[in-house]
């Protein structure tokens, strides 16, 4: 059975994508016996990749969707385009309508069957959920790993701590990735929105061209100087690819606001403000 690792954000545009293409594009080759993660990008909003990297119509999420209520599915790589920067990647159309309904189909039992796929089938599924909305919870429900993507000012991680997630359920589960500048240090994010742990993504211009560039071979993710990026994914993807659920869990599964008006603050029930780390200026947001 595949591993499961949500990407998503709770509110704008933080770059889960981008994030969800790092982290397959640095994958540790020795997990899950060098099966080379799946990028899926099931927002229910629409997809970008499909016009960013100028692929055919098909096959794409709706394909996967659509095979999801069928005594026999067939495999979700076979939906699978393979991307210039190296990634392999179940990509969605445009469009609000089609894709929430695809979305909804994947996080329904028969759907998750799919991305889960069976006791033979290895490897992890990279979902990029976009925003985190009640069609997803099912497959929140069911995941080994959460990403939550978020910039680093009071503003966007405020929405983080509003959103409410549940720590107890989540423990050991969840990790947040800011992304861009942050005045916060991660201890302090921490300890106010209680998630652990907190990485920071910087955004690195040049590596997000390359790996948006629809040329072969523009990424690089080695050498002597490695892209700050894609050395921050690499921690970050180290993180989620541990062991996959259990067979209990697998069984199991198919059975505030911001009061200060310079917005350095979050305030909430039970927690404190985040203090700016001396000398960094701007929120990030």
């Amino acid at each position: 059975m595949r591993r499961l690792v949500v990407l998503g954000s709770v509110t704008g545009a933080p770059g889960a994508t981008t994030t969800a293409l790092a982290v397959a594009a640095v994958w540790p080759p020795e997990a899950d016996g060098g099966v080379r993660p799946v990028m899926v990008e099931a927002d229910s909003s629409g997809g970008d990749l499909m016009i960013r990297f100028g692929l055919p119509a098909a096959p794409s999420l709706l394909d996967v969707a659509a095979a999801a209520g069928k005594p026999y599915p067939g495999s979700l790589l076979g939906a699978a385009s393979e991307l210039p920067c190296g990634v392999r990647a179940v990509v969605a159309v445009p469009g609000r309508g089609p894709c929430r309904q695809a979305v909804r189909l994947l996080a329904a039992e028969a759907g998750r069957g799919v991305l889960l796929g069976d006791e033979n089938d290895r490897g992890t599924v990279l979902l990029d959920v976009g925003r985190l909305t009640e069609d997803v919870e099912p497959l929140l429900d069911v995941a080994d790993q959460v990403v939550l993507v978020a910039r680093g000012g009071a503003e966007p991680l405020t929405h983080v701590s509003a959103y409410g997630l549940d720590g107890d359920a989540y423990a050991g589960r969840l990790t947040l990735a800011v992304v861009g500048p942050c005045p916060y240090p991660a201890e302090e994010i921490e300890k106010t929105l209680d998630i652990e742990p907190v990485l920071f993504l910087p955004w690195d211009v040049r590596s997000v061209a390359a790996m948006n560039s629809p040329k072969h071979g523009g990424r690089r993710t080695a050498g002597f100087r490695p892209p700050p990026l894609m050395t921050a994914a690499r921690t970050l993807a180290r993180r989620v690819a541990g062991p996959p659920m259990s067979e209990t869990r697998a069984e199991e599964t198919y059975g505030s606001r911001v009061s200060e008006d310079d917005g350095t603050r979050l305030m909430g029930p039970s927690r404190t403000g985040l203090v700016p780390v001396p000398g960094v200026e701007g929120s990030g947001s």
